[in-house]
């Protein structure tokens, strides 16, 4: 298994899902703006993706991944794939007492997510019926989490990294042709979650008998491994999803500032996902199999050597794109989302919050890369403890700085706190001798950094230079923005080039490294 190959895989396909992501939320925009039915939705949404993230991707990925990557290498497949019937087993008799639960208490657990929404009873309701239509979209979601498990675990990338593109296609379905037959464009995206974790299900049996690893369902045990997985699950939960749940308490108090600010959020978070998703996700999600299986194989320095050019190709695109997003934030917002419902006021607020985001996109991104270290070890402890640390920190931010900046200062807490949790994983690693930066890492971040500085100076001067075309039509904004773009894609590799920061023969350094 090959670094490299296995992020680029992961990152084409999550590109190929963003940019639907993007259709579909500039559909989103258009049919909803950022009123009533936007925050209801945007709500809905959040809930099952929470505990998606949190739960399956973040713990299973956590948990799951490193036994079952151990018990492949020392076992065989019949023997992981008996580990993976019994979890799965365990999996959805956990999720469908989950699933019926949230759903009687879900006006209950309303007044908890958005408190502020009880102040308008129509908003209230309107959330609590979405949020009972796409709840169902966890248990599906979950099990295709565990199936993607199996699958990354084996080397093959590919049907998991292309799941998100059926979730944003049954969006857009949703959007353009059921909403004339409900009763807001609201049901209608609703109902597609739904549709869209059901299908995403069947891709995946369909992708394990391929792979010649089909998973039949079987009575639920606690076999000792499966007791050995849900300890690991449980501090994981929390360690893996500390940026979600800073997100959803965003949302929380979002809904006690004026109507929009969930919208505003929303849509802003959106933008910033692109690179989180492409980047960080691919990354972490192509290093936890691959290190799990070199540190139960006992190859240490070919793990170091991982993590290593890991932060080096995540810092290489991550911090251009931040940099990129603080000086081109509205023009970004306004050519993909103002039309229809959302207008120049909406673009104004949304491209605030989009600013503070970006100040932590490097470090939403290294979380990724640090926290496989632990996962690999099998340690997901630590994190959890880190991870408190950082959700009680996020809170205290976004109650200082809510009243001052609204819906700004809750990104701005949600970015502060991320670096964090950055810098507590890092320091902990090292201090373990777990994660030791090499020569090369050390040189090539300030040629980095020198290259983002080169191209924020262009990038600021050309966006002076092209004020007047950012005001026209929308032909002409939508040029101005990929000149941009491509000017600052274009020097941003001319000065990584010229500084050192990056050179053509680096793809090869993504190779294992040799233990000899």
């Amino acid at each position: 298994m090959k670094l490299l190959p296995a992020i680029a895989t992961v990152g084409g396909y999550t590109m190929l899902s963003r940019i639907l992501g993007f259709v579909r939320d500039i559909l989103i925009a258009a049919y909803l703006g950022a009123g009533m039915v936007a925050d209801a939705f945007f709500v809905a949404f959040k809930l099952p993706n929470f505990f998606r993230r949190l739960f399956a991707e973040g713990a299973f990925n956590a948990g799951f991944v490193p036994v079952f990557s151990e018990i492949l290498e020392r076992d065989g497949r019949d023997a992981a794939r008996g580990f993976a019937q019994s979890a799965l087993a365990v999996l959805v008799v956990v999720l469908v007492l989950l699933v019926g639960l949230f759903q009687a208490l879900m006006p209950w657990l309303m007044y908890g997510l958005a408190p502020g929404f009880a102040a308008w009873p129509e908003k209230f309701e309107l959330t609590v019926a979405l949020t009972r239509i796409t709840f169902p979209y966890l248990l599906f979601i979950s099990v295709v989490s565990l199936m993607g498990g199996v699958l990354n675990s084996l080397g093959r990338f590919a049907a998991v990294a292309a799941t998100p593109v059926l979730l944003n296609l049954c969006l857009i379905g949703a959007l353009l042709w059921l909403a004339p037959f409900t009763p807001t464009p609201g049901h209608a995206l609703a109902w597609g979650v739904a549709v869209a974790g059901m299908i995403q299900f069947v891709w995946l049996i369909v992708a394990l008998h391929r792979a010649d690893m089909p998973l039949r369902f079987s009575s639920p045990r606690l076999t000792p491994q499966v007791k050995y997985l849900l300890r690991l699950m449980a501090p994981a939960a929390v360690g893996a999803g500390v940026v979600q749940i800073n997100l959803v308490v965003d949302i929380v108090l979002a809904s006690l500032l004026p109507s929009g600010s969930v919208s505003y959020l929303f849509y802003a978070d959106r933008l910033n996902q692109l690179p989180l998703g492409v980047v960080g996700v691919a990354v972490g999600t192509a290093l936890l199999p691959l290190i799990s299986r070199e540190i139960s194989g006992g190859r240490r320095d070919s793990a170091l050597h991982h993590q290593n050019r890991a932060t080096e190709f995540a810092l290489l695109l991550t911090l251009p794109a931040a940099a990129a997003f603080v000086v081109l934030a509205h023009p970004f917002v306004s050519v993909l989302f103002e039309r229809g419902e959302f207008g120049p006021r909406e673009s104004d607020l949304t491209a605030l919050a989009l600013r503070a985001y970006a100040i932590g996109l490097p470090a939403y991104v290294l979380v990724k890369v640090l926290t496989p270290a632990y996962f690999a070890r099998q340690d997901t402890v630590t994190p959890v403890r880190i991870g408190a640390i950082c959700v009680v920190a996020n809170l205290v931010l976004n109650l200082a700085l809510m009243w001052w900046l609204k819906h700004v200062g809750l990104a701005l807490a949600t970015a502060l706190s991320a670096w964090l949790n950055t810098w507590l994983l890092a320091r902990t690693l090292s201090r373990r001798g777990d994660f030791v930066t090499d020569a090369r890492l050390r040189q090539r971040l300030p040629r980095t950094l020198l290259a983002m500085a080169i191209m924020v100076v262009g990038l600021a001067v050309a966006h002076d230079g092209l004020d007047d075309w950012l005001s026209s039509t929308f032909l002409l904004r939508i040029l101005c923005v990929v000149l941009l773009v491509l000017g600052g894609l274009g020097l941003f590799a001319l000065s990584a080039y010229v500084t050192g920061a990056a050179r053509p023969d680096d793809l090869r350094s993504f190779r294992p490294a040799s233990n000899g």
